[in-house]
């Protein structure tokens, strides 16, 4: 199955490379809040698109919104151009997968991932192909009168997915779709996953709070906070260029700090700081990576205290104390990382230099 040069679905054809999903200033309110607050944001066909946020930032929303599973006060959802306001969720042509799969316990596998065909009175021969065709392409051959009861929890949410893209969904949404599997699992399926939708040309819309599984999966991240759109973008661009203080906070990113540029240096709570070339005088909020902090010999720079050590697989990530300024993290290869209560220089590399927008810390 090739990705197709145009997509017809339930009727619907989108040119590849346009949206197939837009949202437009949508806003979502429940009782006593607003959960959404004018939302806008375009999904092009064959696209995968991740949704990251902290809790309460309004991701899982959208992904109702879109669903057609929360009432939409204002602003547009659209599906290869046509408005679904008053849609019925059941007639939107979505596919949906849930955290906790939500498989049927008295059907078998083939019953399971058969279950929207059905649904669409799709006869059974044509029906079984298509089973046995997609169980083939996630992984599962022949599993068709296996009880799920059975299934691990990867194999529980292979079968979730595959009923999923049995109707073959305009859009398939996944909300949290790996949160219950161990860190190993994840990491091998997300790289399946991620193949399996270029095989199929499938358009994606995900919700997860996995940082690894999101810049993983997507071919673009959107980054929410408090029902607004913070940060959109592939992600390299997230990662590299963090819109603001808060992406880089939620990013995990801790050197932060107002400084203030003149002539390509930037005085900082930890002294003077080289910034990227291009950089305005004036007044910005600086992120210093972790991998730009370098280590020097103490007698040459400024001076920092080795306070703790955290091994990250590939490197360490030192918990520094420095003379003057907050507390600083420098990422340094195992080999070369110097131990707790030493003393090491610092010095500071311009091009792992981030100028944020001025005057929006956030703590």
């Amino acid at each position: 199955m090739d990705r197709v040069v145009a997509a017809e679905r339930d009727g619907r054809t989108v040119a590849p490379g346009t949206a197939l999903l837009e949202l437009a200033g949508v806003t979502v309110r429940y009782p006593g809040r607003t959960a959404l607050h004018d939302v806008t944001l375009d999904v092009a066909e064959h696209e995968t698109v991740c949704v990251l946020g902290p809790s309460g930032s309004g991701k899982s929303t959208l992904l109702r919104a879109v669903a057609g599973l929360a009432e939409v006060a204002a602003g547009t959802v659209r599906l290869a151009g046509r408005d679904q306001a008053g849609v019925p969720a059941h007639r939107r042509g979505l596919g949906l997968m849930f955290q906790d799969h939500q498989l049927f316990p008295q059907r078998d596998v083939g019953g399971n991932v058969g279950f929207g065909l059905r649904m669409r009175r799709v006869p059974r021969p044509e029906a079984g192909r298509r089973v046995a065709e997609l169980l083939d392409l996630v992984g599962l051959p022949g599993a068709e009168r296996r009880s799920v009861d059975e299934l691990s929890g990867g194999e529980q949410q292979r079968v979730a997915l595959a009923r999923a893209l049995a109707p073959r969904p305009a859009l398939l949404m996944l909300d949290e779709p790996l949160g219950q599997l161990d860190r190993h699992l994840r990491e091998r399926l997300v790289v399946e996953l991620r193949e399996l939708f270029r095989r199929l040309g499938t358009t994606v819309l995900a919700v997860t709070h996995d940082q690894g599984e999101a810049f993983a999966l997507a071919d673009r991240v959107v980054v929410m906070r408090d029902g607004r759109v913070a940060q959109v973008g592939t992600p390299v661009e997230v990662w590299s260029r963090p819109a603001d203080d808060f992406v880089a906070r939620f990013l995990g990113f801790r050197n932060l700090a107002d400084a203030t540029v003149g002539d390509g240096v930037a005085d900082t709570p930890w002294g003077r700081v080289p910034v990227p070339a291009g950089t305005s005088d004036g007044r910005h909020r600086l992120l210093l990576r972790p991998s730009g902090v370098r280590l020097t010999p103490a007698e040459d720079a400024p001076r920092a205290l080795v306070r703790a050590r955290t091994f990250r697989g590939d490197h360490v990530l030192l918990h520094l104390a420095p003379e003057r300024g907050p507390a600083l993290e420098a990422a340094c290869a195992l080999r070369e990382a110097p131990a707790e209560g030493e003393t090491v220089g610092l010095a500071f590399d311009p091009a792992e230099v981030v100028v944020l927008p001025a005057g929006a810390e956030t703590r």
